[in-house]
């Protein structure tokens, strides 16, 4: 049986009126061919995610976080259980749900920095061109590179390249935006520099976010509830809220001893 320390997330009310969930994983089971072997990524993986929460999969490679949130974003289907999203089950991908993937060459290297941003809304024909700039300006603003707007993909860090993904993602106002260990290849400080513009954005925004990484820390500072998945196959060890700490939390003594509970869910053998 996983432990769970749950409480309802800040943007949710009390429980007499709380609202339903947006999403549900109902008892997932995730499996993929890897050669001739069938594998089983999950097991049994049950969540809920509210409006507005910034919720977190966290867990050792391997686990299955990643697999989850392709299942999520509509690109595998679950062998066993089921997503719903909004009341209805996830059977495709959705322009209700935007991917933001760690790798820098998700952005086509043909299209500056605008035309980057505008080119769902269009391709979708969400809106009009002209309204797809006017939104596009808007997003790029929103993440601090309306100057930047006519530069092409090569010319900007790795940093910067994400922050445009994260402007594209926003564009097409997604019930969730899903995030796939997006700092992960970056520096420190730069890792540290998207996790502060993340969650300013957010403070401003309050988008739906489902964010998976395999640090500790970003999963505390970057969440409000964070789900914890134990070694492959992924199961559910443990639900935690993690609402009390940010950014400046990381040297406290509550940060490091609700950290090293973290780790002694996700790594020390159930007796």
């Amino acid at each position: 049986m996983a432990a769970v320390e749950q409480s309802l997330p800040r943007s949710a009310p009390l429980a007499e009126s709380a609202p339903a969930p947006l999403l549900r994983a109902e008892a997932v089971d995730l499996e993929y061919r890897d050669g001739g072997r069938q594998v089983q990524a999950t097991h049994q993986v049950s969540f809920e995610l509210y409006p507005a929460d910034r919720f977190v999969l966290l867990g050792p490679s391997g686990c299955g976080k990643s697999t989850l949130l392709k299942a999520v974003a509509g690109f595998m289907r679950p062998a066993a259980g089921r997503i719903v999203l909004d009341g209805r089950p996830v059977e495709g991908p959705g322009a209700d749900r935007i991917v933001v993937f760690q790798e820098f060459d998700q952005l086509p290297p043909w299209k500056t920095v605008l035309q980057n941003v505008m080119f769902p809304l269009v391709a979708s024909r969400v809106l009009k061109r002209s309204d797809a700039r006017e939104r596009a300006l808007d997003c790029l603003d929103k993440v601090g590179l309306s100057r930047f707007r006519d530069a092409y993909p090569h010319q900007l860090s790795g940093g910067m390249k994400q922050r445009v993904a994260i402007a594209r993602a926003l564009a097409m106002q997604p019930k969730i935006l899903l995030m796939d260990e997006p700092f992960a290849a970056l520096d420190a400080l730069t890792r540290r520099k998207m996790q502060e513009e993340l969650l300013a954005l957010w403070d401003e925004v309050r988008f739906t976010l489902l964010f998976v990484t395999h640090s500790i820390e970003e999963a505390m500072v970057v969440g409000n509830r964070t789900l914890l998945l134990s070694p492959h196959p992924g199961r559910v060890r443990a639900e935690l809220d993690c609402t009390e700490f940010g950014l400046e939390s990381g040297g406290s003594e509550a940060f490091q001893r609700k950290a090293q509970h973290i780790h002694s869910l996700l790594f020390e053998v159930p007796r």
